[in-house]
Parts: C-alpha cells; structure tokens; sequence
C-alpha cells in the first residue's frame, strides 16, 4: 500500500487501457485504478517519497530511461498471485531490465522495498478478490485476449494520500 508522498515508475499499457475501458473490463477490482492508475506494468516501486525526490533526479531517470529502447509486449495469458489476478507480458525481459537500470542507479530504492527476491512484471486486473471474483473476471477476460501494447515511454507517478497523478513522462529510444 502507498503512503502520502510516495512516488512509482510504470510502464503504461496503452493497449490494455484500451481493452479494458472499451471492452467492460475497466480493472473495477483493481484498487489502483480507482485511484487514477491507468494500466501498467509496474517498473519500480517504491521509488522515492515525492518530498525527497531532489532536482536532479527526474533528469537522472531521464538519462537511465533514455539508453533503453522502445519495446512491444503481448498479453495473452492470466497469472496469479494470492487474491490477484493479473496479465503475464511477454516477454519481460525488457521490463526487467528497465527495473534493474533503475535499481542499480537507486539501490536505496529496490524493487518492492526489497520484501521479495524476485520481481514478477505483471499488469493487475484484480487485487484483494477472493477466488470466485477472480475466476469470473478471468473467464471474461480470456476472451480478449491476446494484445499487444508498445512501450514507447515509463511515467514516473505520485500518490497524495487519495489519487496518483503524473509527475513526468520519460520517452524510451525509438
């Protein structure tokens, strides 16, 4: 859960915004959704809280992000974590390099606050659902797939206690 303050960097899915808000599936059980998250492919987070982020960082991230080049991914497949549903890109390799870049020149910000060894790139359909929810919205949703999304920039975002908001959009080399 994000605190006041704390910031993440995602790799929005435009493809699956698409999907989801034109086809019913507009992520209703996705609590990041309801608080202005389109949907993403989390890159890093926590990132750092908004009041320590110095002016150097965003043009820092933007040298980081700007060595990276733009890259497709293709969802075609649900995957699972306890009381989430979400979609599995393929291949994540580039999502996971992206999230490495990051970490290596923050290692005072390390995937997930450092709770998990291991990052899983996902994009959330469903969080805090109980498996019946999970099983309806999955059988919905297969009949969507497969998409493809291309990943052309990372936005760095913030949470004021209510809503996440944009703070900058960090474009990937075409």
């Amino acid at each position: 859960m994000a605190t006041a303050t704390a910031t993440t960097v995602v790799a929005a899915a435009t493809a699956a915004v698409t999907v989801t808000a034109t086809d019913g599936i507009d992520r209703p059980f996705d609590p990041s959704a309801r608080a202005g998250v389109p949907a993403h492919v989390t890159v890093l987070f926590p990132f750092h809280a908004e009041s320590r982020m110095a002016s150097h960082v965003c043009p820092a991230l933007a040298d980081v992000l700007g060595e990276h080049g733009a890259f497709d991914l293709r969802f075609e497949r649900c995957g699972r974590f306890p009381g989430v549903l979400y979609l599995v890109p393929e291949p994540d390799s580039q999502l996971r390099r992206l999230t490495e870049m990051i970490a290596e020149r923050w290692p005072e910000a390390p995937p997930s606050g450092g709770k998990f060894t291991e990052t899983v790139p996902h994009l959330t359909i469903a969080d805090g659902q109980d498996d019946a929810v999970l099983d309806e919205v999955e059988a919905d949703l297969l009949g969507k797939l497969p998409f493809t999304s291309r990943v052309s920039s990372v936005d760095l975002m913030a949470y004021d206690g209510a809503k996440w908001q944009d703070r900058a959009s960090f474009a990937l080399c075409e």
